[in-house]
């Protein structure tokens, strides 16, 4: 029962955070196997192309307008968005590209920092231009979707839309964000992420049992690098937003989120200060089963339909990152 649990276990932080389990097989990229294509995409359908020096991998998938899927902290293309059904749904009617952040799935892994933060952003950046797309529909869950708003302010004219799903604006001034640098400490101490798990138990819940704790540490342990996710985890103030800047937005903006999903706090200072943001509330949802629920995927496909634009400009696809 508990690795059936851990099977869903979806994670975000205050600023990132995406926990699902490990696909079996799935090493860290510094291994020659990160080469190949994850078993469960056809080798046709995975690349990697060089960002400012830091290999980057992703998938891709479909034809038609480019939706650019990013995921969350410890996950990877495969976990959050292909595992769950969602890559595949949208790759029906877009092109669907799923990268694999730096830090994580089968991307290089530094661990200084400064390699992360604004470096991740940048990565979306350099992936579409890699793939000669001007602008695309970009989605983001939890860390993915602290990325998607940092785009949104840095990039708008590469977005012809954004979907920020377990996530929404944190005040860079906030003591909610003080048990960051204990998870640092205690990743690059190669102890875990107990306190990140603490920390996301919904109001209410009876909290995880030590035993449900050192599982979780133990797979996070066995498929991560953990001095690069506590880089990850470092390099996070880089991703912080001024509240006028996100108040300055004209993208087309949905945030998705489960009302018993701790980030819920951050999507509501969202609605506030965007206020032409669509809001969706997933009644029952945590941050565990938010992305799972069926209301995600339909909320989503209804959204990019709505801001659908047929570019005249789209230039062909690149051949990937052969």
């Amino acid at each position: 029962m508990i690795n059936r649990r851990l099977s869903c276990l979806c994670l975000s932080l205050s600023i990132v955070c995406l926990l699902l389990s490990p696909v079996r097989g799935e090493q860290p990229s510094t291994s020659a196997a990160a080469k190949r294509p994850s078993a469960e995409a056809s080798p046709a359908d995975a690349y990697d192309f060089d960002s400012a020096g830091v290999r980057i991998h992703y998938m891709m998938r479909g034809e038609g307008e480019p939706v650019l899927l990013i995921h969350g902290f410890t996950s990877s293309g495969v976990m959050n968005w292909q595992r769950p059904g969602i890559f595949d749904r949208l790759a029906e009617n877009y092109r669907v590209i799923a990268i694999d952040n730096r830090g994580h799935g089968k991307s290089d892994k530094p661990h200084d920092a400064a390699q992360y933060g604004l470096q991740m952003v940048e990565d979306q950046v350099r992936l579409l231009d890699h793939l000669h797309i001007r602008r695309a529909h970009v989605v983001g869950y939890s860390m993915g979707g602290f990325i998607t708003l940092r785009l949104v302010v840095d990039h708008p004219d590469r977005l012809l839309s954004a979907t920020v799903g377990g996530a929404g604006w944190e005040d860079p001034k906030s003591d909610r964000l003080a048990f960051l640098n204990e998870l640092a400490d205690s990743l690059a101490a190669r102890k875990g992420i107990g306190p990140l798990l603490k920390y996301l138990t919904p109001e209410g819940a009876p909290p995880l049992s030590e035993q449900q704790i050192k599982l979780a540490n133990g797979v996070v342990m066995a498929t991560n690098d953990p001095l690069a996710l506590s880089g990850v985890i470092r390099g996070l103030k880089g991703l912080s937003i001024p509240r006028q800047k996100l108040a300055a937005t004209k993208v087309p903006m949905m945030a998705i989120v489960g009302d018993r999903d701790p980030m819920k706090k951050g999507v509501d200072a969202l609605a506030e200060i965007v206020p032409s943001a669509r809001i969706v509330v997933v009644p029952g949802a945590n941050h565990m089963t938010t992305v799972r629920n069926p209301k995600f995927v339909e909320s989503l496909t209804s959204f990019l339909a709505e801001h659908s634009q047929r570019l005249p400009d789209k230039q062909p696809a690149a051949a990937g990152g052969r």
